[in-house]
């Protein structure tokens, strides 16, 4: 213990003297852009022919931020910033040689692997939460809201800006208009934070404005220089959007005994503006039949995996709700909305959700929902407040309640009081230091249900210190058995005892640790090597084990965008009931030693035709297994996409436990004919989950975030026999008025 201590400030110590990031304070002191007032109209063609581009001040001289953050970009960016009373309009020259690279014409697609400039907006200043704005070359928008912390954008947020790109033999242009009304911001406020992300993608480079660690993420709010206004920005005026919806189509349920019948549906989205930092959102009878269906995955644990929301409505602001807790420890889990415990859809009739600042510190969410019948279950309502409010420079402090209420005879409610109703209240503490280096966190989380008043908490605390080279997390919690989330996910609380083909609630604590270390070598073929040690412990409610997992990872990325990866993992697991993995006879309860072994090749990304290979196995339990998994790409830029997947996945039990193959094929085909008609068709054959499934999905985008889509899903039993289970085509068309 007192080794690994001297070791731990040893390592910390030698990381202090390999490069200090700037003061949050230093970097806008030294990184001024002045915005200036357009007395014209502005033509977004990406032209940059109205006068105010040619004395508007320039952001044009970046800083290296990937694969390494010493020196300067092999490629010139400039940008200029001015506004109107209705816009804020950016002009941006991307200076390249030869074709530019990109994925995909798909909004939101994002930067990520594209020819692409972004750009991070915090109008409060309050380095907390901001906007992030990102067109590549071929002018496919991606938006999405930034919160504290550095987590990769899920794109959910959507709202209306405008944009156009041009492509020259030299450089590549974007000329951007982004409404106030779209933003939030207080009009007295002079100094806005803003920075920009360059991605070349076939130099394989990230640059910014600011300079910005490599061991952050390039729109880290931390590291934002200033946008200074000589005036104060016009005001915002009020933001609402009407988004009505109609939708109609055929569908058959051959596994249930549902013929044939046709539907026709309407409902509607609404958004307002309450003030220039607070939005209601309304929903009435929505529907999500355009969302894509989820990616399906091999389970090889003894648990549920978290698969993510994808719902729009429940998508945008969700951090105010479903940030607390740990993965996979979540209070608040979206995807249980609209869902019955089986996972069938429950229709929802409606919902609203108020989300934002009542003060440049104190940030508030508020949604209720409401569920219809189907079939014997009863409709319930789903309640979720939040509370966050900015302490210190951007430490935060955040409580919630959840309320789920079913609306049951009260019979039913004496015959299973459990079902009645589920309650979740908590709060929780996160210290980040100004530069985003140290954080650590705190947690209480505590469920009510009928006659249960006790061990029904959930503890969490920890801490993450990150920098350029070494970075380490640390983080410990304790989920009492009768802890519920009615409205929440808790991976390994339910444990399956298959003998009595039953399910056993059982508390834990856990134990999480990750020391990672980073060598950047000069080397022009290598970017950097990472070497990863990671410790889960887990341990039963008397203090005995339940669980370890020792795991040491070894990375190398390479300068031509490839990669290899080398992970062993030791477990010793105590199974605490029987547990089958085939189709034979249980594997018994006892402790188990097992050893496992990983390696995966990933191609260059940027080549038409790219791929990727993992070849897994060792011990299993008390038998073996072995998986392999290989994907290939295919690109015709900018307008075909075609990505295969296969997996296999070999579990041998020894004698009357048995053995079981898995497979699955993923095949996804993607036509992009402009940015605005797009053809997706996902292929998905799933032996574990008996499964084979068809979703195609045509999306003509007929004006800014207007839509009209056609769907094509089908799903067939692969095993005893091939057989239809259901098939269904629908149409949704929406408008945006606002």
């Amino acid at each position: 213990m007192l080794r690994g201590f001297f070791l731990f400030v040893l390592l910390v110590s030698f990381d202090q003297l390999n490069g200090q990031a700037l003061d949050a304070q230093v970097i806008q002191e030294r990184f001024r852009l002045q915005v200036t007032k357009s007395e014209t109209p502005i033509l977004i063609d990406g032209n940059f022919t109205e006068a105010v581009w040619k004395k508007a001040p320039a952001a044009d001289s970046f800083y290296l931020k990937y694969p390494t953050d010493v020196g300067k970009p092999k490629k010139r960016t400039t940008i200029q910033v001015c506004y109107d009373s209705r816009f804020i309009y950016f002009a941006i020259t991307a200076y390249d040689s030869g074709k530019a690279l990109i994925q995909s014409l798909k909004r939101d697609i994002g930067h990520d692997g594209n020819d692409a400039v972004g750009i991070t907006l915090d109008p409060a200043n309050e380095k907390t939460n901001g906007f992030f704005f990102t067109i590549n070359a071929y002018n496919a928008q991606s938006e999405d809201l930034l919160k504290i912390g550095d987590e990769m954008p899920t794109w959910s947020w959507d709202n209306k800006w405008f944009s156009a790109t041009q492509r020259f033999g030299d450089r590549w242009t974007a000329e951007i208009a982004i409404p106030f009304k779209t933003l939030r911001y207080a009009a007295d406020k002079l100094i806005w934070g803003i920075n920009f992300v360059r991605t070349d993608a076939k130099s394989n480079e990230y640059s910014t404005w600011t300079p910005v660690p490599v061991n952050f993420m390039s729109m880290n709010m931390g590291f934002t220089g200033a946008l200074v206004w000589k005036e104060p920005p016009p005001p915002a005026g009020t933001n609402w959007v009407f988004l009505p919806y109609l939708t109609g189509g055929t569908s058959q349920d051959k596994e249930n005994n549902v013929p044939a019948k046709g539907t026709f549906n309407g409902g509607f989205d609404g958004k307002l503006a309450l003030t220039s930092a607070l939005n209601l959102d309304i929903t009435v009878n929505p529907d999500f039949s355009q969302i894509e269906v989820d990616q399906q995955v091999t389970n090889l644990t003894r648990f549920n995996i978290f698969l993510p929301e994808r719902r729009t409505f429940f998508l945008e602001n969700d951090d105010l709700f479903s940030d607390y807790g740990i993965p996979p420890i979540r209070p608040f889990y979206s995807r249980r909305i609209g869902l019955d415990p089986d996972g069938n859809r429950i229709p929802i009739i409606g919902g609203a959700r108020v989300t934002g600042n009542i003060t440049p510190t104190t940030r508030i969410g508020f949604m209720n929902m409401q569920t219809g019948v189907k079939g014997n279950y009863r409709p319930e309502n789903y309640m979720a407040a939040s509370v966050s409010k900015r302490l210190l420079k951007r430490s935060v402090v955040r409580g919630y309640f959840l309320n789920r209420e079913n609306f049951i005879s009260a019979g039913e409610k004496q015959l299973n009081p459990l079902s009645a109703f589920g309650r979740n209240a908590g709060m929780d503490f996160n210290f980040i230091n100004n530069n985003g280096e140290w954080s650590v966190w705190g947690a209480y989380n505590h469920s009510f249900k009928k006659n249960i008043t006790s061990d029904n908490q959930y503890f969490n605390g920890g801490f993450q210190y990150n920098r350029r080279k070494f970075s380490i997390v640390h983080d410990m919690g304790k989920v009492g058995t009768n802890y519920y989330t009615d409205m929440g996910f808790v991976a390994r609380i339910e444990n399956y005892d298959a003998d009595r083909d039953t399910t056993i609630r059982l508390g834990f604590r856990q134990l999480y640790n990750n020391i990672t270390y980073r060598i950047f070598p000069e080397n022009k073929k290598v970017v950097q090597h990472v070497m990863q040690l990671t410790t889960f412990i887990v341990v039963n409610p008397n203090n005995s084990h339940n669980e370890t997992n020792l795991e040491a990872r070894y990375d190398i990325t390479f300068r031509n965008a490839s990669g290899l990866s080398v992970v062993s993992t030791h477990n010793r697991v105590d199974l605490l009931f029987p547990t089958a993995f085939t189709s034979g006879k249980p594997i018994p309860a006892a402790r188990y030693d097992f050893q496992q072994y990983e390696v995966r090749y990933y191609s260059d990304y940027r080549k038409p035709v790219n791929f990727s290979l993992r070849a897994a196995g060792g011990e299993f339990y008390n038998g073996h297994y072995n998986s392999f998994r290989a994907s290939l790409g295919i690109r015709h830029q900018p307008h075909v996409n075609i990505a295969l997947q296969a997996e296999y996945n070999k579990i041998q039990l020894p004698g009357e436990y048995g053995s079981t193959e898995l497979i699955l094929l993923a095949p996804r085909f993607e036509i992009n004919f402009n940015t605005q008609l797009f053809w997706t068709t996902f292929v998905q054959y799933n032996t574990q989950r008996n499964n084979f499934n068809i979703n195609s999905r045509l999306q003509y985008r007929f004006q800014p975030m207007s839509d009209l889509f056609v769907v094509y899903t089908d799903n067939y039993f692969i095993l005893p026999v091939w057989q239809n289970r259901n098939r269904a085509v629908v149409f949704k068309l929406n408008y945006w008025f606002n």
